[in-house]
């Protein structure tokens, strides 16, 4: 099922059973995180959320309805993405990027259909007026602390905005990227503009202000089809474009419109849309402190200033929103649809990569296990550093690598097969790089060091002289026979 817009996605989870609509009045002054946090700590994350009555930080009642934790379980992440498994799209991509040409004219009229789908995802115009752009407002007729923006966390430095599409464009080449990036509001009128430096955003921003300088046109997109949503958070490659990306995972095209005041491209579903600018000669502002998905305080740092000066929106808007903390919390499953999803790009020059799993304990890039059919001597220090020289990998603080034969996502398994198998002096190495902007324990911001542990099984080529034991497991045949009569021992958990 394809989903044109947020509004039909939160009636599908309506329909069957996953979203508690909310209708008590709720403050977005900590109060609806609150509930939020305590929800997605539920088994399976728990169900959407749709708050019908925010209360504003002025105390206030909002007519604008907030929407969350709509991607937090396996089953509504596979929905948002049109399947009914995240690996679906894995397969997707696999069978793409397959090198070998298919054989004899059967196998290449069976590469057809697949080929001509990727001809019908680019993204299109929105014929007509884009549902974006019903209602538009200019500047003295909006104000940003009229939305129902949440402030999540006690020390916050106000309310942020956590489900944004941040538009912005290369100033030589006209490419657009799409981000996500917290924006926490001032004011009426600006916002801060979280550009981590390894970031599209953050890049184009430099970019603009090494050439033309001066204001720098920004768009922020807030909701919109569930699949374009997700993309902003997607580690896409250089030049792969979230509509053509978000395309591929409808099956079908992203439909934009071109904003009011720039010359970008947004969503034409979305339900609010910010138009501005980040004015690069302008002094940075304090942004933070923010509670963030590391489960703990992101303090004050400078960063960019967002002016906006035209809002558009739906005539009925919706608001969605995110909370990051301490996990697990929501971004569990939009970060492991991003593991599953882009597997296939890390083999693609990688082969030898089995599996990877980052456990929501490792808030994604403090902890890797990777397995791996080993090769060679020293083969897991090879996929280590190739790892770490792979886009947004090159954060991971600590890799794990162990034998093609080990569950990584079994993290309990894991870590037994690894710390049995390890020498610590021989077996873990220690490298520098850079480290993600939120890690607080790095000497310094940004630049720190990384833990790679073999934790593979030792070969002698690789100096192990001992005879190395081996694992314990029971025999098929008496594994079948006791899968048998199991059933009738009576053998249940206890409480």
């Amino acid at each position: 099922m394809v989903f044109q817009n947020l509004r039909e996605f939160l009636r599908y989870l309506d329909r069957t059973g996953q979203l508690v609509r909310v209708r008590e009045p709720v403050s977005v002054d900590l109060e609806m995180a609150e509930i939020a946090d305590r929800t997605m700590k539920l088994p399976g994350g728990g169900p959407a959320l749709f708050f019908e009555r925010p209360v504003l930080m002025d105390g206030t009642e909002s007519d604008v309805p907030v929407a969350i934790n709509i991607f937090g379980s396996w089953r509504r992440m596979a929905a948002a993405l049109g399947v009914e498994d995240v690996q679906e799209h894995a397969q997707r991509i696999a069978e793409l990027i397959k090198p070998e040409v298919p054989k004899g004219i059967k196998g290449k009229l069976a590469m057809l259909p697949k080929l001509f789908d990727l001809t019908k995802v680019p993204p299109r115009p929105f014929k007509g007026k884009p549902p974006c752009q019903q209602v538009v407002l200019r500047e003295g007729e909006f104000d940003l602390t009229k939305l129902p923006v949440l402030k999540t966390w006690p020390d916050d430095g106000g309310p942020f905005i956590t489900l944004p599409m941040v538009v912005t464009s290369d100033p030589e080449t006209g490419g657009q990227n799409i981000g996500m990036y917290r924006m926490q509001v001032f004011g009426p009128t600006t916002t801060g503009m979280h550009w981590q430096q390894h970031k599209g955003g953050a890049g184009h921003y430099r970019a603009w202000k090494r050439g033309p300088g001066g204001r720098m046109p920004v768009v922020v997109a807030i909701g919109g089809d569930p699949a374009t949503m997700y993309t902003p958070s997607a580690p896409l490659p250089p030049g792969i474009d979230e509509y053509l990306f978000g395309g591929f995972l409808r099956r079908e095209p992203v439909y934009t419109c071109q904003a009011i005041t720039c010359d970008l491209t947004i969503p034409a579903q979305a339900e609010i849309v910010l138009e501005g600018y980040v004015d690069t000669d302008e002094d940075l502002a304090i942004e933070g402190p923010f509670g963030d998905h590391t489960g703990f305080y992101t303090l004050e740092d400078p960063y960019p200033v967002f002016h906006v000066t035209t809002v558009t929106m739906r005539e009925d808007p919706v608001y969605p929103a995110t909370l990051v903390g301490r996990p697990p919390v929501e971004d569990v499953y939009l970060g492991g649809a991003t593991e599953r999803i882009f597997l296939p790009l890390a083999r693609l020059t990688m082969p030898e990569i089995h599996d990877y799993h980052m456990p929501p304990e490792g808030v994604f890039h403090n902890l890797v296990f990777v397995s791996i059919k080993k090769e060679y001597p020293g083969h897991a220090y090879k996929v280590m550093h190739g790892l770490w020289g792979m886009g947004l990998m090159s954060l991971a603080k600590v890799i794990v690598v162990v034998d093609e034969w080990i569950d990584v996502r079994n993290v309990q398994e894991a870590w037994w097969y690894a710390l049995g198998n390890i020498d610590p002096q021989r077996d873990v190495e220690f490298t520098r790089g850079p480290v993600d902007d939120l890690d607080h324990a790095s000497q310094i911001p940004s630049f720190g060091s990384k833990m790679g542990i073999d934790g593979t099984k030792k070969w002698a080529a690789e100096g192990f002289a001992r005879r190395w034991p081996d694992m314990i497991e029971m025999t098929p045949d008496v594994k079948a026979s006791v899968d048998r009569i199991w059933p009738l021992l009576g053998i249940k958990p206890v409480d």
